[in-house]
């Protein structure tokens, strides 16, 4: 995106605010002084029933920039999805605004300022008056959501930094070809009295397996079939996989809330890691079993988990829940600076814990897709994380976004580590096709890639994690080819650019770095 800029000396000094038929100049610095400091100036009174708190976290919600990435991170933000139906509805409040005066503000004032933040861009908006209707101003200030900006922001960036260069990749096999062995499947249903919870799980297995087990558990209204497809293939290579359906409550002890703060129980960030470690205490009696005798290593344990079932894979391999810092979060922060996947973590500041840890010391490995994490570990928690883990990012899921919910808690993340990024899928991507309901993905509040589209995510995630969990094996060396960039990037496609990496570039990380102190 080419912006040409006005000659330098223009910046926006005044506003012709119209409400209904009343109609007022202001200076800029009437409203950069009520952002400030919340009080209203003279000025303002008028318009005062509109100037909430809400409102001023919006005015003042802030995009930290590296000033040496900060041209492309803007270039990429306005030409965005989220960038474009942003500016489209600023000009719809602001009609004397053109397209190109629009984007030069928002360039002028990350070049200026380092960041972004709607008084910045106000004032960096090269003509010297605006005509805004305030009730069309206040619609947009639910836009300005950051967080979800960020992943939007650096989506070519993630593209292009973490390219390897290297030469085609060749293997013996395909790991995300299916296996040799014929998969046997069966449910279960298992009662924990002590706690009033019913869990169905599907096991699957085969003749010879003598593998680590492979437990996973879906997301938040996500059933056990909801990775059906990876379930069936690790289990094709000789791992026993138990699928797990975790019971649905709602903070009132029924079914799912609309409530956003009520979405669901704060009980259940704990009750559903210890779903998981119930159920590997009783598949170690089932291992007994003359049917299953020696099939089930529940010693040797690796969780899958997606959403919100990442976040549990990661409690039980040892990330340390830190809700002191998750409560100040939800306490200062507003519905304009929160993404979905932070109202389902702030229900868990009901839990009269300052620190929690559900570590699970049968669990060895950790896969976290897509995973809702980005408030409820603090700035520290995921360091106490003890076992390998694998985290996939996806740069177009708006409801637990990249930028916040990935990108910056794999940061802290020991090593050994793997993130996986798709560029362009969402967070629905990685489900399975034929279980998952596609009309319960447009129930959502945003569209969903999903299908023969992401097909290519689909195959990188059976061959990486099945090499993934083969670490665990005698057979980690055979496998070790296939957790590199180079096995990535020789399943991607134009349409959908995939990556793995073990680390991310200094520039990227030292803009995640930056982020997280405002």
């Amino acid at each position: 995106m080419a912006l040409t800029l006005p000659a330098p000396g223009y910046a926006a000094e005044r506003l012709t605010l119209k409400l209904g038929p009343f109609q007022q100049s202001i200076q800029v610095a009437d409203l950069e002084t009520y952002a400030r400091t919340g009080k209203v100036p003279s000025a303002l009174q008028l318009y005062a029933p509109f100037l909430t708190s809400e409102f001023r976290k919006a005015l003042t919600n802030r995009l930290e920039l590296d000033p040496k990435i900060s041209t492309q991170v803007v270039e990429e933000l306005l030409r965005s999805t989220a960038g474009k139906r942003v500016l489209d509805s600023i000009r719809a409040a602001a009609p004397d605004l053109s397209l190109e005066t629009l984007q030069a503000g928002f360039w002028l004032a990350a070049r200026q300022l380092n960041g972004l933040d709607a008084i910045g861009v106000l004032k960096a908006i090269p003509q010297e008056t605006i005509t805004v209707d305030v009730t069309q101003a206040v619609g947009i200030a639910s836009q300005l959501n950051f967080s979800y900006w960020k992943s939007q922001a650096i989506s070519s960036l993630l593209e292009k930094n973490l390219l390897a260069s290297s030469s085609a990749f060749r293997a013996p096999f395909d790991p995300a070809a299916p296996g040799s062995e014929f998969v046997q499947q069966q449910q279960f249903v298992f009662e924990d009295s002590a706690r009033n919870r019913r869990l169905p799980i599907d096991l699957y297995w085969s003749s010879t397996t003598q593998a680590p087990l492979v437990v996973i558990t879906p997301g938040f209204e996500a059933n056990r079939k909801f990775l059906a497809y990876l379930a069936r293939h690790l289990a094709s290579h000789g791992f026993t996989v138990a699928a797990i359906e975790h019971p649905l409550i709602a903070q009132n002890g029924s079914i799912v809330s609309f409530d956003p703060e009520r979405l669901i129980s704060a009980e259940e960030f704990v009750e559903r890691p210890k779903d998981v470690s119930f159920l590997l205490d009783e598949l170690a009696k089932l291992n007994q079993s003359a049917g299953l005798r020696g099939k089930l290593n529940t010693q040797h344990v690796t969780v899958v988990g997606h959403s919100l079932g990442g976040y549990g894979a990661l409690a039980l391999a040892g990330a340390e829940l830190r809700l002191d810092e998750l409560r100040e979060f939800c306490r200062t922060s507003g519905v304009f600076q929160r993404v979905p996947a932070d109202w389902l973590q702030c229900a868990a500041t009901q839990l009269p814990d300052r620190r929690l840890s559900l570590r699970d010391q049968r669990v060895k490995q950790a896969i976290a897709l897509n995973p809702a994490i980005g408030q409820i570990f603090g700035k520290s928690g995921l360091q106490q994380v003890a076992t390998p883990t694998l985290i996939l990012t996806s740069t177009e899921d708006a409801l637990a976004p990249a930028f916040s919910q990935q990108l910056q808690p794999f940061l802290q993340l020991p090593t050994p580590k793997y993130l996986i990024t798709s560029i362009g899928a969402t967070h629905l991507s990685v489900s399975d096709p034929v279980h998952f309901s596609i009309a319960r993905a447009k129930g959502t509040l945003t569209k969903e890639r999903q299908g023969q589209a992401v097909e290519p995510l689909r195959q990188l995630l059976q061959g990486v994690s099945l090499a993934f969990v083969a670490q665990g094996t005698p057979n980690a060396s055979l496998y070790q080819p296939f957790l590199t960039s180079s096995y990535a990037q020789s399943l991607s496609t134009p349409a959908l650019p995939l990556r793995l990496n073990t680390e991310l570039p200094s520039n990227l990380t030292r803009w995640l770095s930056l982020v997280t102190l405002f």
